[in-house]
């Protein structure tokens, strides 16, 4: 369970949450919708304990591990899509299963600067379902995808995730019905 109290937190003058208040159980599956510049990066990544809160807090149930999928794909230039997936724990036999089901498996021995845009991205969706986590964090998951990839990509992230909590930030419904969200506005 995540539960978020009272959350303020400010970029200087400009207040991004006051008083912001939400409650995640297990197993939910929610999408942040707001206007761009309202804060749902900002809000992943006090979630992440990237940003710490100014005020009000976050407390997440112990021992509750996340993954996520970043708007950028951070994946390690010098290292092959699958050690990519073993630099956070990832089995080889798991890692390689899950890039058949995105359609990359035969690029798992590739470099990054090998694969095009929407490989990559399969790639980091990889890499952040193959290791141990309790909560996954979805910053924009599909750009640069293509309908059919996308849709590809949701299907695989629904079976791996079963019974674990979803936040996704998107600015697509049809994403968030995709992975069966709940949207929250902010």
């Amino acid at each position: 369970m995540i539960k978020i109290n009272n959350l303020s937190f400010s970029y200087g003058e400009k207040k991004i949450f006051e008083n912001f208040s939400l409650l995640i159980g297990d197993g939910d599956r929610i999408c942040i919708f707001g206007n761009s510049g309202c804060g749902k990066t900002t809000l992943l990544r006090l979630l992440m304990g990237l940003e710490k809160p100014q005020s009000g807090e976050i407390s997440v149930t112990e021992n509750k591990k996340i993954s996520a999928v970043f708007q950028e794909n951070r994946l390690l230039p010098f290292l092959s899509v699958i050690d990519n997936i073993k630099t956070v724990g990832g089995d080889t036999e798991k890692g390689k299963e899950i890039l058949d089901n995105l359609g990359i498996g035969n690029y798992s021995d590739k470099l990054p600067k090998d694969l095009s845009g929407g490989m990559k991205r399969r790639a980091a969706i990889a890499r952040a379902l193959c290791c141990e986590y309790d909560i996954l964090i979805l910053d924009e998951p599909f750009n640069g995808l293509d309908e059919y990839n996308i849709e590809t990509a949701a299907r695989v992230i629904d079976k791996e995730c079963k019974d674990k909590i979803i936040i996704l930030v998107t600015h697509s419904e049809k994403q968030a019905e995709l992975l069966k969200c709940n949207i929250v506005k902010i």
